[in-house]
Order: structure tokens, then C-alpha cells, then sequence
């Protein structure tokens, strides 16, 4: 039976190829996800770890179990701290760094870098001069204000020279720098594609903290220290709200969390690599099926001259065994190939140097997963093959589903539906939501067959106007339901994800376009780029501005109250009402005019249990205790929420005076002379972004898109394969109905007739699949919105018709492509044979 199996294999080798190829491509993208990933989490450990390498001690501020969570200035480490390190037993130097954002422009006036990683730090130079941390490679280091030294990546990327002056920011105005060197950097930010910009430490410290305060002390050991003694030699000088960290534990923490941060990306593109083994699972069981049902005559005789069923199932298990082996061996070298090519594609300064990594687990997985879902897609026709009886009818070629099997399949398919609809529609969760959409999937898979004959006669009336071809197609589609319906599910799933998310998409969209329309009286909001704060100058000079009449600058400040943590948002109480607009349930934004008192959207005033006149006790950011009293109770949304103060009330309590956000009206409204006149008043600086309500609809739209675009080309691997299994399934239907084929052109069908009625027949069960996934996208599209709408006010479902019809587009040519070679091979039948043939 082993060796009648192999021989099965290599007797329908050409059969199997779209099966091959399906379970292939399945694998690649799981060891591709894999190999690439673990590649590129290496490359950032091994950087991580070269940054690590002068640091063996590290102090850094600490809070003791009782002050955690309480509001304070954050601790930050002294300069006597710092020489007093330097002297412990053991060490060899000590090292002061301060951190925070740093904004270059390039010589085209934009921002330099990418991503969030723009940081600005101190040179902090030792006993020979040099800061061994950034080696320079040209010019010297900053030693006053107005002297920077930038990344070696940095300068060349915008172009810059030691002896240029360029424009930076830090939180808010411009400042002119001259640059006095370039360095060389390990650090993981210049290596993913962001900015690192050195001053002098004391510079360094009047702008990211306090003169004579780091946010880090490093202690190199002497020669013959280990880490271990030379911490414990710290510890013994160090204040209640410091600790000391090996070098080793740090380089280990920032592997652990390099590692974790890829685990997410690994579960995502293994998610949709799932998804293309799913949508395969349909193909190789309706390859198994044909195959099957055309060898009905051998497997009969094969029971007749003794085979068991356990041997019959065996063998057909065996041969989904070699088919999984060879696919699984093939997607192990492609999705190699596949982790090759993104390590190549990336950037070179989004990915640091490193070799490609092709971890165990790849092997492994590849292997399993090729091989296992090959032979459980394969264990369901083995299990029919073995049923067949040795008095099987010879000439029979399918066994017709019994009226019992498909009251069984139907009942349980509606009852698997319903069900879906039920779990969905009253989930709570996003885990209640993916049960039922699961349930949902299942029971419209089982009832396809179902639904195939009514769908499908409806597009008679289309079909038969394309003469005898297009109403064979017709009757072709339905002659075997249970075929047409595994076929038309495998692309079914990959629509039903895509318009799911575009639905989600879209509706969110719509959602924020509506809110900063209801929520904005503001022309413009003014914010830094990727949202860090704003210095306070920022607000000042606007309202200086000819034509401007409100401005309001909001900040926040952590405070706790009745013994939760909540955010204060201060506002300005005379001009707040002129930029907002929010309906109050009671009170008014006047009730901010008064002294200690606040206004607060409803579901904080409902999870505190307050109303209009009650008070509460509040803990302020530098620990100061006061007492509040509720104003005023609106109906808030994501951008207004939370308790509002007047700015006089909070500014005393911040022991850092910075704005999130800028909001400005002018007498004219939004226009671009406007826009273009409070650029120039902010020394149009690159850092900070004038938006009108059109820019954060865009920026929204950009993001969604980008997002969508992304989920798209993962999701792309599952049309494609499902693409495979309607050639697959076709190229064997042709195979299986060649004697019928031979009829047709012995009475006079010709052979673009023939090409017709299979491109015809493809196209009907790909629009047939569009359909079932466009209906239960929209469906999922809205049981997801449903969540959405709990935490956004302004969300309702919106249908994005152009997409979905470009969807439904996109099924027909998917039917148009998968029939070209199916089509041509039987064309080019040769009638005589195939009359003949058996």
C-alpha cells in the first residue's frame, strides 16, 4: 500500500502542483515571518549590547514601592552624587548623562530623522578630553551654548558639515546651532532612522532638566572589578530614590523587551500566515476529494483483492504526507529566501549590520506545518476513500450526497450561523467578538453548498446571454455543490477579512471627521511633532498675532483623586468657550472663572459619583493637596475628556511648565495666508505642526490608510492562494468532464466556446465567494464597530461603496485569471480521445 501510494504521487504529480504550491506558499510566509524577524531582532540586540559595553554600573532615579503612583517631580541625580561615584572603591570613572527630544531641520526646512526617536544628549567628556560613549570623527565636541554635535548617519543623510549652522528645536522656538563635530554611535534610535544630537552638559542640562542634574550616572570598573562588586560598592552611597543596575542586567532587560516588542510583529504576520494555511486547507481537501472520486474504479479493486479501510486511508494519507514533506521543504527555502529579501529591502538605517539568522523554531514550524495541515486537509477524503465498497459501480465517478447528509449539513450549518450572529452581536469583548465571528465563518462554510444553487441561478439571466457557453457555466457551477462551495470559501475568507477592515476603517474615519467637527470652534491646533510637549512661549507669541482672537494653551498634570490617578487639563477659562464646543449637561465653562473650581465630562463625573456643587479632595503633580469643587458636567469625547481647571489654578502644581496643545481662532477663519502667517510668527519651525481641521482629518485618513495598505498586502497571500484552488479545482474539472468536453465540440461548440463556458463557469464561483465575504465583512464590520462605538460617541458604520464594489470587481478578474490555463487546456482537447477516454 506504501509503495501503490508513492506511485499515486508520481502519477498525478501535475494534479498535485497547485497543492504543492498552495501548502508552499502557507509555509514561506511562516518561516519568512520567522527567519526575518528573529534576524532583525539579533541585529537590534547585538547594537543594544555594543551600547551597553562602557556601562557597568548604571544609577538611575527610583521610587520606593510607598511613592509609586504618587504625583511628584521626578528624582533626578545630583552632581555630588555623581563625585561621589567616581571615588567608590572599584571604579574607574563615572559618567553624567542627560536626555530629551531634540528637533534638527535639514537645509529643505523639514524635520531630519524618522519615527519618535529625534533625541538630544550631553558630551561628557573624561579626564583626556573624549566622551568614549560617541567617538568623533570629525571636528571637536560642543562647549558652550549654541555648539551641537550631530550623528555620523545624521550628517549624511541631510548633508551636513562640521562649521554649518542649522535650525533645531527643543519643545518650541528656534534655535540656531552651530555644528562643531560628528560622532559615531551604536545607539538603537540613529540605527532605526532617528536623530542624536550631543551639547555641552551644562546646555544639555538648562534644556532637558535642572543645572547640576542627570537622568543617569555610569560607572566603568577598574580593571579586575567584576559588575557585581562595583554595585555593591554603589549601593552603599546611593540616596532613598536612587538604584544601581549592572550593565549586564540592562544589556539583558533591553534584549528581553527588543524580543517582546518583535513578538508582536512575529504573532501578527503569523496571523495572516494562518490565514493562508486556512484558505489552503480548502484546496488540498478538494484536490484529495477529485483525485479520490476519479480513482473510484482502483480504490474498488484495491478493496477486492484485500485492502482494509484502515490501509486504503493510510494510503491516501501517505501521499498527503509526501505532497506536505515536499511543499513544506520548498516554503522552508522560499521563506528564506523571503527573510533575505526584507533584510535587504530594509533600509540601512532602519536595520543594523548583522548576519541573517535562520533560527531552529523556522525549521521546525515549517516542517510541522506543512506536513500536519497537508494530512488533516487530506483526512476527511481518505475517510470517504475508505468507505467505498469493492462492488463499487465502475463507471460511477461522484457519489452523490444523500438527501440525509445535506438536512444534516444544512441544520447544522444554520444552527453554527445563528449562533454567530447571536455571540457577535452581544459581545462584550473583543474575545466574545472573535468567538462569534469564528462560529459565523464555520456556519456559512457549511451552509455554502446551500446557498450556492439559489446565488448562483440568480445570475442566470446574465449567463445566458452569453449563448449555450454561459448557460453550461451555469449548470457546471451547481452540478456539485459541496466543490463549488469549498472552492468559492477559500476566497471567501480573504474577502471577508479585507472588507471587514476597510468597513472598521472607513466608519472610524467618518467618526473623527465628525468629532473635530463638533468638538472644534478652533481654527488651528497647534502641536509638536510626534506629540511631545510644547514650551509655554508658544502660546504667547501666537496671541501677540494680528488677526488671532482666541488662544489656549492645554496642558496636563498627573494628579490623584479620591485615590485614583486622573489627569488634570488646565485651559484658559477666558477663551476655552471660543474654541470648544461641548454640550453641558449642567453648568458652563464660566464655572472655570471661579477659584477651584472645575468642569468634567460625564462618564468621570458617573465613575466618581459626582454632580454639579460636589468637591473632592485632589493631590497636585509636586504633592500638594487641595480641594476642588465640580462646575459643570459635558458629554465628553476623544478629544475633550477628563477634569478641566483654569490654567492660574494648575501652573503653580507643575514642577515643569509645558503645553500638549495650542488652540487658536482667527477673525477670518482657516485659509492658507493664515496658516502660512503663524508658521512664520513660530520661526517656521519644522518641530511644531499648525493644523486645521482638514490637516487632522488627513493625518487620520494617512494612518488608516497606511494601516489598511499594509493589511492588505499581508491578506494578499490568501487571495493568492485561493486563486490556486480555483485553477486547481477547474484544471481538474476539466480533466474529470474531458469526455463531456468531447461531446460538446463533436456537436459543433468550437473552441472559443469551450474557453467561454470554463472562463464563465470560474468567474460565477469567484463572484460567488465575493459575495458571501463581502456580506460577512459588512457584517463583521459592524459587530467590531459596535465595541468601537462604547468608546467613540461620534462612530457609525460607513459603508466605503467604491471599495467594496472594486472588491467585487476584484472577484470577477480573480475568476477571469484563474480559468485563463483551465480554459485553454480544454480547448485544445482532442475530441476523438476524449470521447474515448474513460
Amino acid at each position: 500500500m506504501f509503495r501503490t501510494a508513492l506511485r499515486n504521487v508520481l502519477a498525478h504529480k501535475a494534479r498535485l502542483l497547485m497543492t504543492v504550491l498552495a501548502v508552499m506558499l502557507g509555509v514561506a510566509f511562516v518561516s519568512g515571518t520567522l527567519v526575518f524577524t528573529e534576524t532583525f531582532s539579533s541585529a537590534l540586540q547585538n547594537s543594544s549590547q555594543k551600547g551597553f559595553a562602557g556601562v557597568d554600573v548604571a544609577v538611575q532615579p527610583h521610587k520606593d514601592d510607598d511613592d509609586k503612583g504618587k504625583p511628584g517631580e521626578p528624582p533626578m541625580l545630583t552632581q555630588r552624587l555623581l563625585d561621589k561615584a567616581a571615588k567608590v572603591p572599584g571604579a574607574a570613572s563615572a559618567t553624567g548623562s542627560v536626555d530629551g527630544q531634540a528637533y534638527l531641520a535639514g537645509k529643505d526646512g523639514e524635520l531630519v530623522g524618522s519615527g519618535f526617536a529625534r533625541a538630544g544628549s550631553n558630551y561628557f567628556p573624561g579626564k583626556d578630553g573624549k566622551d568614549a560613549r560617541y567617538p568623533l570623527t570629525s571636528g571637536r565636541a560642543p562647549q558652550r551654548a549654541g555648539e551641537i554635535a550631530v550623528d555620523a548617519k545624521t550628517a549624511e543623510r541631510a548633508g551636513f558639515k562640521v562649521g554649518d549652522t542649522v535650525r533645531m528645536s527643543v519643545r518650541g522656538p528656534v534655535l540656531s546651532q552651530k555644528i562643531t563635530g560628528v560622532f559615531t554611535t551604536d545607539k538603537g534610535q540613529v540605527s532605526a532612522g532617528g536623530t542624536l544630537t550631543l551639547f555641552d552638559t551644562a546646555t544639555a542640562q538648562k534644556l532637558f532638566a535642572k543645572p547640576g542634574r542627570f537622568n543617569e550616572i555610569d560607572v566603568k570598573a577598574a580593571p579586575g572589578t567584576s559588575q557585581d562588586r562595583l554595585k555593591a560598592e554603589v549601593d552603599k552611597i546611593l540616596p532613598r530614590d536612587a538604584e544601581a543596575t549592572t550593565g549586564k542586567k540592562l544589556a539583558d532587560d533591553e534584549a528581553e523587551m527588543i524580543a517582546q516588542g518583535m513578538d508582536g510583529v512575529k504573532t501578527g504576520l503569523l496571523a495572516f500566515a494562518g490565514i493562508a494555511l486556512f484558505v489552503g486547507i480548502f484546496i488540498i481537501a478538494n484536490t484529495f476529494t477529485m483525485l479520490i472520486a476519479q480513482r473510484t474504479k482502483e480504490l474498488a479493486l484495491l478493496r477486492a483483492v484485500g485492502a482494509s479501510r484502515r490501509q486504503v486511508t493510510r494510503s491516501v494519507l501517505v501521499e498527503a504526507f509526501v505532497v506536505g514533506a515536499v511543499a513544506a521543504v520548498a516554503g522552508l527555502l522560499a521563506g528564506i529566501g523571503i527573510g533575505a529579501g526584507m533584510k535587504a529591502l530594509m533600509p540601512s538605517d532602519a536595520m543594523p549590520a548583522g548576519p541573517l539568522v535562520v533560527p531552529l523554531s523556522a525549521i521546525v514550524s515549517s516542517l510541522a506545518v506543512g506536513i500536519l495541515v497537508t494530512m488533516l486537509a487530506a483526512w476527511l477524503p481518505g475517510r470517504r476513500a475508505a468507505k467505498i465498497p469493492p462492488v463499487a459501480a465502475m463507471n460511477s465517478v461522484h457519489a452523490v450526497a444523500t438527501t440525509k447528509s445535506l438536512v444534516v449539513r444544512n441544520t447544522i450549518g444554520a444552527l453554527l450561523t445563528a449562533a454567530g450572529v447571536a455571540v457577535s452581536a452581544g459581545a462584550n469583548d473583543k474575545s466574545g467578538l472573535g468567538i462569534g465571528a469564528g462560529l459565523l465563518v464555520i456556519g456559512v462554510f457549511v451552509l455554502t453548498p446551500l446557498l450556492s444553487r439559489p446565488l448562483i441561478t440568480a445570475l442566470g439571466p446574465v449567463l445566458r446571454r452569453f449563448g449555450m457557453p454561459g448557460k453550461l457555466a451555469g449548470q457546471n457551477a451547481v452540478r456539485n455543490p459541496r466543490r463549488t462551495a469549498a472552492t468559492a470559501s477559500a476566497l471567501m475568507i480573504g474577502l471577508t477579512l479585507i472588507t471587514g477592515l476597510t468597513v472598521i476603517g472607513n466608519s472610524v474615519q467618518k467618526a473623527i471627521d465628525k468629532m473635530a467637527a463638533d468638538s472644534l470652534k478652533a481654527d488651528y491646533v497647534v502641536v509638536m511633532a510626534n506629540m511631545h510637549d510644547l514650551s509655554p512661549d508658544i502660546a504667547r507669541k501666537l496671541a501677540t498675532q494680528p488677526g488671532v482672537t482666541a488662544v489656549s494653551s492645554l496642558r496636563q498634570s498627573p494628579a490623584r483623586v479620591d485615590g485614583d490617578s486622573e489627569y488634570l487639563t488646565g485651559v484658559d477659562a477666558a477663551s476655552i468657550g471660543k474654541l470648544t464646543r461641548v454640550d453641558f449637561s449642567t453648568g458652563s465653562y464660566a464655572a472655570l472663572s471661579q477659584r477651584q473650581r472645575v468642569v468634567v465630562d460625564d462618564a468621570t463625573a458617573k465613575s466618581h459619583h459626582w454632580k454639579a456643587g460636589s468637591s473632592f479632595e485632589v493631590t497636585y503633580e509636586d504633592g500638594e493637596k487641595g480641594r476642588l469643587t465640580v462646575g459643570g458636567i459635558f458629554k465628553g469625547n476623544d478629544m475633550l475628556k477628563g477634569i478641566m481647571v483654569d490654567n492660574p489654578t494648575l501652573t503653580p502644581h507643575m514642577p515643569e511648565l509645558v503645553d500638549r496643545q495650542v488652540l487658536v481662532k482667527t477673525d477670518k477663519g482657516a485659509s492658507a495666508s493664515a496658516k502660512k502667517s503663524l508658521r512664520k510668527a513660530l520661526g517656521d519651525n519644522p518641530a511644531i505642526q499648525v493644523q486645521d481641521k482638514d490637516d487632522i482629518s488627513r493625518e487620520v485618513a494617512s494612518m488608516i490608510s497606511m494601516m489598511l495598505n499594509i493589511l492588505y498586502g499581508l491578506l494578499a497571500m490568501a487571495v493568492i492562494v485561493a486563486v490556486l484552488g480555483v485553477v486547481n479545482t477547474l484544471a481538474m474539472s476539466v480533466f474529470e468532464r474531458r469526455q463531456e468536453i468531447g461531446m460538446l465540440r463533436a456537436i459543433g461548440l468550437d473552441r472559443s466556446g469551450i474557453k467561454r463556458m470554463v472562463r464563465l463557469e470560474s468567474v460565477v464561483i469567484s463572484l460567488f465567494g465575493g459575495v458571501l465575504g463581502i456580506v460577512l465583512g459588512v457584517f463583521f464590520g459592524w459587530a467590531a464597530g459596535e465595541q468601537i462605538a462604547t468608546s467613540m460617541a461620534t462612530y457609525e458604520m460607513a459603508l466605503p461603496w467604491g471599495r467594496i464594489l472594486l472588491f467585487l470587481l476584484l472577484a470577477a478578474v480573480v475568476g477571469v485569471l484563474a480559468a485563463l490555463w483551465p480554459a485553454r487546456r480544454a480547448a485544445r482537447l482532442n475530441m476523438l480521445s476524449a470521447i474515448k477516454a474513460d
